[in-house]
């Protein structure tokens, strides 16, 4: 087994297929041809004397093997970055963290908690993106994540089944809420009972994502009538003020509504919770991993105070 033969290319291949859960999708990512994609995968498998990667109906992931190598791939991949960026001029990224988030914590959650961050620790780089909850443990589990935040429906399980399990913490648990337009009946109390919702027009996400996305109140006893479906926040809370239906969102975007929307509780019947998790791989966290975990637990205990105000 000699690893001094493995391109650079292949292992940034590796990489992208472990993140992105599939050939394809590496493929896309990267503008390669699915057969080029292959093509490395087979040599670095070669060289490896071993099955990197399980092949499965819905994609592929890392096998104990696979887990190894990644390992060591991300560390001479993020050097070599490291190298390039001296190179040319760039500062030093040593204290980077990489964080992945579900879609709407960008909106209050994320900028609260790096508004803290420049100010308790101004050293640390912090790079993120926005994922779905599969997308993010795939690059946790690949090593281009440090930290990913991630919003979970009952029932609650663990995001994936792999060993070992990630570590999990749960930052908040809140149920879900109402968006109305201000010029809605239901928008005149302080809250709207279940029972109001039936006849209603709805804002929904798609259905063909990987992640269960929400729109329509959970429970209602009657077809809903889904009037839009969008996946951006901002395009269904837009909606919601343009008086085109209502939609549920996270307690945590309330503070995010532009004008023209209420954010209301519902009660009467079943309240379903949506859980805030926090999740890393189960090793020893750097100090400035450490840091950016503090700043995002600080963050989520402040937008679940809604009447408490920005730092």
């Amino acid at each position: 087994m000699d690893f001094t033969d493995v391109s650079l290319t292949a292992l940034r291949v590796f990489r992208a297929v472990a993140e992105q859960g599939t050939f394809t999708a590496a493929a896309a990512s990267l503008g390669y041809t699915q057969s080029a994609v292959s093509r490395q995968i087979a040599a670095i498998e070669r060289v490896a004397g071993a099955e990197l990667l399980e092949r499965r109906r819905d994609g592929v992931r890392l096998t104990a093997a696979g887990r190894v190598v990644m390992r060591r791939a991300t560390v001479v991949l993020d050097e070599i970055d490291a190298t390039a960026r001296e190179l040319s001029g760039l500062p030093g990224q040593a204290g980077t963290v990489r964080l992945g988030w579900y879609p709407s914590a960008g909106a209050v959650l994320l900028p609260r908690a790096l508004t803290a961050l420049r100010r308790t620790a101004p050293g640390i780089h912090l790079v993120s993106r926005e994922g779905t909850t599969p997308s993010l443990v795939r690059a946790l589990r690949a090593g281009s994540l440090d930290l990913a935040l991630l919003a979970a429906a009952p029932p609650f399980r663990p995001p994936d089944a792999e060993s070992p399990p990630l570590e999990l913490q749960t930052l908040t648990e809140r149920p879900l809420r109402l968006a109305v337009p201000a010029t809605h009946p239901l928008a005149r109390g302080d809250f709207v009972d279940v029972t109001d919702l039936r006849g209603q027009r709805w804002i929904a996400s798609s259905s063909s994502g990987e992640d269960r996305l929400m729109g329509v109140w959970p429970g209602l006893d009657e077809r809903p009538e889904i009037v839009h479906t969008a996946r951006d926040w901002l395009a269904k809370l837009g909606l919601v003020a343009a008086g085109c239906g209502l939609t549920t969102v996270p307690a945590s975007l309330a503070p995010a509504a532009p004008p023209g929307v209420r954010i209301l509780p519902v009660r009467g019947g079943p309240q379903e919770q949506r859980r805030l998790l926090l999740a890393r791989l189960p090793q020893p966290p750097t100090e400035q991993v450490t840091h950016v975990a503090n700043a995002l637990r600080r963050a989520a205990l402040d937008v679940d105070e809604p009447d408490k105000p920005a730092p």
